[in-house]
């Protein structure tokens, strides 16, 4: 399947207006991460967590991927026609794809390396280019190819130096087990990285969150080694100042780092986790120390937020739906899909690395458990890889809504679209079915996987399948929990 899918990838001219449709996506991308410390976690290893906001209409698919080896002449084709050579081996990753856009896929490799961006657009309007410059395949070679989240961060910024950036600006969020870094790509060949502080939680909206920064400490810190001098060559950074020098400040676009839809989600996520929650404003932290441990239930529950319990909280009056509100929230109507991943280092990576898929707006979705070392997502995960039509997305989603156990996405998209437009009547509904589906899943995962790594040694084909009928059982709840929601007039 995979290789047919790659035939066809190959086939099609991916690229074919892609500058159009990704300036689209920087424009409106208010994608939201989060990154938990192993010593914040409730499970001792890192978190991570991500909202993927894209405009309507998409489709998402989720593909397992075998590691591979490669011939010695074999090369890497960036998306502008520039090459690289292939490294001998490719690692074995998770990936969810959303066909035609650059900049939104996420993955996790064998390793427990895991990947996602959140666009952060730049002030830069000279940007240094090589070869048409990197995009898309920045994201997977890093999953190809690291092996920590340290080495990913390296890869990386080695792209950007060699091709340079293809896009206005980006963080992407880089994770493994035992650390959780911010990638901060701006247009051209320069970069800065930061580690998130042991014992804290990092939120991420859609504008650079990085400050200040030490490059001679490499275990907090990496990045180009002109990030600076650049700044003040471009009248961005005065030395002479009193202030030390600030990333952010220096690199990003001002207005998109004043924007409500961007300060209000990190201050959301924010109020929601930390001990001492800062007040609105536009110069929040990094990250911040939790007021407990936090564990994947805490993460599910802020993006799933829509500013409840805040002045910032609105609804449609017609519908009471909050999705759409003028002040951005972290849950949308636009959401096409979510993960938690759990990078737990403590257990063969088969059971250790778990990632929790949800399809569509979380607040009208469930997240569905799927470990790392089941050989694929069941076929109803996948569908065509191209991006539908606006035709095509509204024949699906208008009809009347019934579970189609074939196809995930659009049977959580349609629930989605029919919830929002009955949201006062079956919001507060469908969250309890919802929820205890998770509950139910949270709540067995101790004993399946413990039953599951007593079998490993022995008979790794059926601890396998145990992990994956646990997979099976959660979706399967959950579209139970869909068929009891009634859509009336």
């Amino acid at each position: 399947m995979f290789i047919r899918h790659l035939k066809w990838l190959l086939a099609t001219v991916l690229i074919a207006g892609s500058a159009q449709t990704q300036a689209a996506v920087d424009r409106r991308g208010e994608c939201f991460s989060v990154v938990v410390s192993g010593a914040a976690s409730a499970d001792g290893w890192v978190m991570m967590a991500h909202n993927e906001d894209d405009y309507i209409p998409q489709v998402v698919n989720h593909w397992k991927v075998a590691r591979q080896t490669h011939s010695a002449d074999e090369v890497v084709q960036l998306d502008s026609g520039a090459v690289l050579p292939q490294v001998p081996v490719t690692l074995a990753y998770v990936w969810s794809e959303i066909p035609g856009l650059l900049f939104s896929d996420s993955y996790l490799n064998e390793m427990g390396v895991c990947i996602c961006s959140d666009a952060c657009r730049s002030r830069e309007d000279r940007p240094e280019l090589t070869g048409g410059g990197i995009s898309r395949m920045l994201r997977r070679i890093v999953a190809q190819r690291a092996r920590t989240a340290r080495q990913a961060v390296q890869i990386a910024g080695d792209l950007v130096e060699r091709f340079g950036y293809a896009s206005s600006g980006r963080t992407y969020i880089i994770c493994d087990p035992n650390e959780g870094w911010l990638f901060c790509a701006v247009y051209g060949k320069h970069w800065v990285a930061q580690r998130v502080p042991d014992g804290q939680v990092a939120l991420i909206a859609n504008t650079y969150t990085v400050h200040e920064i030490n490059l001679a400490d490499t275990l907090n810190y990496l990045g180009s080694s002109d990030i600076i001098r650049y700044a003040i060559r471009r009248g961005w950074y005065d030395p002479q100042s009193a202030r030390a020098f600030d990333f952010a400040e220096a690199y990003a676009d001002s207005e998109t780092a004043a924007a409500d839809e961007n300060i209000g989600r990190q201050w959301d996520g924010i109020r929601r986790i930390a001990s001492d929650p800062p007040p609105y404003g536009a110069r929040l932290p990094l990250s911040v120390r939790p007021k407990r441990r936090v564990d994947i239930r805490d993460v599910m529950g802020i993006l799933r937020s829509h500013y409840e319990g805040t002045p910032l909280y609105t609804a449609d009056s017609a519908t009471g739906c909050p999705h759409n509100q003028k002040t951005t929230p972290i849950c949308r109507h636009d959401t096409q899909t979510s993960l938690v991943a759990q990078l737990r280092g403590s257990m063969p990576s088969e059971i250790g690395l778990v990632y929790w898929v949800c399809l569509s707006s979380p607040c009208t979705s469930s997240y569905i458990p799927f470990h790392f070392g089941v050989d694929s997502f069941p076929p109803c995960y996948s569908t065509k890889s191209i991006q539908p039509t606006e035709a095509e997305y509204r024949t699906i989603v208008d009809q009347p809504f019934g579970v189609d156990e074939t196809n995930a996405f659009w049977t959580f998209t349609r629930f989605r679209h029919h919830v929002e437009q009955h949201y006062a009547r079956v919001g507060v509904r469908v969250r309890h079915l919802l929820d205890a589906v998770e509950s139910r899943a949270c709540g067995k995962q101790a004993a399946v996987e413990a039953k599951a790594l007593g079998l490993l040694k022995r008979d790794r084909s059926r601890a396998m399948e145990l992990l994956a009928d646990y997979s099976r059982d959660a979706y399967t709840a959950a579209l139970d929990g869909l068929r009891h929601v009634q859509f009336g007039k």
